[in-house]
């Protein structure tokens, strides 16, 4: 019998009903995102006031922090649960859930694709190591981030005489994936996309849960035509397709074949970023690298890293990944984190999280948002707005080495670099270096249980954590300790007796 499942978007959407559990892909800037059909759903619920009261299950964020991803979803009545991996694409979602408008939960990018692969496979959820010791522990919020969330999404588990948390199964009623190409029997092939994400994860864990997959492509190909090795999707668990011939790779790049590794591009050296507090940061950062080592830059100021061996050209000197599922290439950064030029190679996002969970990792550029004395690091929750870590908590954890990269302070500060000397004009009015975090993103005590280093890179501080606490080990030339770093964080921290000043060459334009 000859199938056709293609289908309008409105038609699409037309298939999810009150209450459903619906998982959707993305990685921001529009990153592998159904654009065309999150509207339909936004136009729909507009329009007739259905459906309503979903839970939506996002890994990673998506959107471009005005109107598109999850913003399509930040209707009050249409939403009533969001368990996201990181939200600050979405400032609406981001208000409805400071409001207590929707019940707000976040679980760590990684824990959400490898649940889906669990639901898929029947089992009761996810057992892992990831998230012990923060705020995704039940003894701590177990990822609740206001006072709608209320029900136990973890739990804590001993088995085999090892701690564990449990991340419960539950089931996924819809899925909506994207893909490049697809067949009128629902075969979904990648090939033009910048990443796999947890495409086929999220569409086995709403198959089996007897739900429904709608994939959106770009282009409608006939039966048959596409290479058994392109389809990652098979027809067998998708239930419709909807086609937008206006698809783009980005909110902003129609199509580029460099960047989703079907041709390389043209070797070239970008020119050097000007001096700045970033630049500076991410130059002391970049002294942590070692040769052949494999390594993973966060968004933020871990990206100058990056930046640093694309204008060196050392791209080859390191492996470099991406938690999206990508290895190699040049990292783009800003609104396209996640896209990588020229990829060495591209596997599917759970896959690459069971990578950095088993400590495959062995360093990692993240960013911080507060630090307390005992080394935790907060991003996931800042100023009482839901932030989310996005992958962090999976790669922090567990690399065996973390540069944490990031101002010593924020809102307002102005410094220069004068003759090889910090000039601080302006100390910033938001103090980063804390007494205790508002939130546990990143656990110092289970670091060190685990052997793990960790070292802090501010532009005129460098720490590091250790079994004792915090250390501060260097200061920028030109600044008073005890005035310009002392008296300015909210504990007294250890001071290494072999305390030295940071290169003076970092500080010269």
């Amino acid at each position: 019998m000859a199938r056709n499942k293609f289908m309008s978007a409105d038609q699409a959407v037309g298939l999810i009903g009150d209450g459903d559990t619906v998982a959707l892909i993305g990685g921001g800037g529009g990153l592998m995102e159904a654009t065309h059909t999150f509207r339909a759903i936004s136009r729909r619920f507009l329009s007739t006031g259905f459906p309503r009261n979903l839970t939506v299950v996002h890994a990673l964020g998506i959107g471009d922090k005005k109107s598109e991803g999850m913003n399509h979803f930040a209707h009050e009545g249409l939403v009533k649960r969001v368990i996201g991996g990181h939200w600050v694409w979405s400032p609406t979602m981001q208000a409805m859930a400071r409001d207590n408008k929707i019940e707000a939960y976040v679980l760590p990018s990684g824990c959400v694709m490898q649940l889906y692969r669990e639901i898929g496979g029947g089992r009761p959820g996810l057992f892992t190591h990831v998230g012990l010791g923060t705020f995704v522990d039940p003894r701590h919020q177990g990822g609740k981030m206001n006072q709608a969330a209320r029900e136990d999404l973890v739990e804590v588990v001993q088995i085999g005489g090892r701690e564990l948390l449990w991340y419960k199964s539950f089931p996924i009623n819809v899925t909506i994936i994207r893909g490049s190409f697809a067949d009128a029997d629902g075969n979904v092939s990648l090939d033009q996309e910048a990443a796999n994400v947890d495409v086929y994860a999220a569409a086995l864990a709403a198959h089996n849960s007897g739900g429904i997959v709608i994939a959106q492509v770009r282009t409608a190909v006939e039966l048959n035509s596409l290479p058994a090795r392109s389809v990652r999707v098979p027809g067998a668990i998708v239930d419709a397709v909807v086609v937008d011939a206006e698809q783009r790779m980005s909110y902003d790049l129609p199509y580029d074949p460099t960047l989703s590794g079907e041709r390389r591009a043209a070797a070239s050296i970008p020119a050097a970023e000007p001096w700045s507090v970033r630049t500076l940061i991410a130059r002391r950062a970049y002294q942590e690298l070692r040769e052949d080592s494999i390594i993973n830059f966060g968004v933020g100021i871990g990206e100058g890293v990056a930046k640093l061996v694309a204008e060196r050209g050392e791209g080859a000197r390191y492996y470099q990944t991406i938690e999206h599922g990508t290895y190699g290439g040049a990292l783009l950064v800003g609104m396209l984190f996640g896209f990588a030029q020229s990829p060495t190679a591209m596997i599917d996002a759970p896959s690459q999280f069971d990578f950095y969970a088993g400590g495959g990792l062995d360093t990692a550029f993240l960013g911080f948002g507060e630090l307390d004395r005992f080394g935790n690091v907060n991003v996931s929750k800042l100023g009482g707005l839901t932030v989310g870590p996005g992958g962090f908590m999976d790669i922090a954890q567990n690399a065996r080495k973390v540069v944490f990269c990031g101002t010593f302070d924020a809102k307002g500060a102005e410094m220069d670099a004068v003759d090889g000397s910090l000039v601080i004009k302006r100390h910033g009015a938001v103090r980063k270096l804390v007494s205790q975090v508002e939130q546990i993103t990143y656990s110092g005590a289970q670091a060190m249980k685990l052997g793990h280093e960790a070292t802090v890179i501010t532009e005129r501080a460098v720490f590091e954590l250790r079994p004792e606490g915090l250390v501060l080990t260097e200061f920028a030339p030109g600044i008073d300790l005890q005035a310009d770093i002392l008296d300015r964080m909210g504990y007294a921290p250890l001071i290494s007796p072999d305390l030295r000043r940071m290169d003076a060459d970092l500080f010269r334009r």
